[in-house]
């Protein structure tokens, strides 16, 4: 695939997941009583106002704030940098990867905006579940990011057994 095709694909799910999210988090953070959260369809859903001073879980949240600055902005930044440049510029790069890869840098550039304009925290917004077992709560560039990194483990496992299939 060549690079001008790698950069729509890039810059296509870019407007597209960056929008959906800082969108979505603008209305969460504008209608969302910060007290308690709002229940549907039985409960499986929560919209539930959450700032996020972690990563993934709140992950590292409760780290010195020197460190935890450094690490979510300049450390995640520096991966986003080096995906991106392996992405564009790395040989033989697929469809699925470059979707994939696009996904991810996608929902980690969103979620760092948010670092930056919030005061190191993310908005986060969403849960899903059923009773007791319910996910952490998480938002667009969260899905975003999750998806991304499924289809690179799906597609990293369907290639390792075509390859497979045709050295035998």
């Amino acid at each position: 695939m060549n690079t001008v095709k790698r950069i729509l694909i890039l810059l296509c799910v870019l407007v597209a997941c960056v929008g959906c999210d800082q969108t979505t988090k603008l209305l969460a953070e504008s209608n969302l009583p910060s007290e308690h959260g709002l229940s549907f369809l039985a409960d499986t859903v929560r919209l539930q106002l959450a700032h996020n001073d972690g990563a993934f879980l709140s992950w590292g949240g409760s780290l010195p704030e020197s460190f935890r600055v450094a690490a979510l902005r300049g450390g995640v930044a520096a991966i986003l940098a080096a995906l991106l440049v392996y992405a564009l510029f790395s040989k033989g790069i697929e469809r699925h990867f470059m979707l994939a890869a696009s996904l991810i840098f996608s929902g980690g550039v969103s979620n760092l905006i948010d670092r930056f304009v919030h005061n190191g925290y993310v908005v986060d917004f969403l849960n899903l579940g059923v009773g007791s077992l319910r996910t952490g709560i998480f938002n667009v560039a969260d899905i975003a990011i999750t998806a991304g990194t499924l289809l690179l483990l799906m597609s990293g496992s369907f290639n390792s057994r075509t390859n497979r299939k045709t050295s035998s």
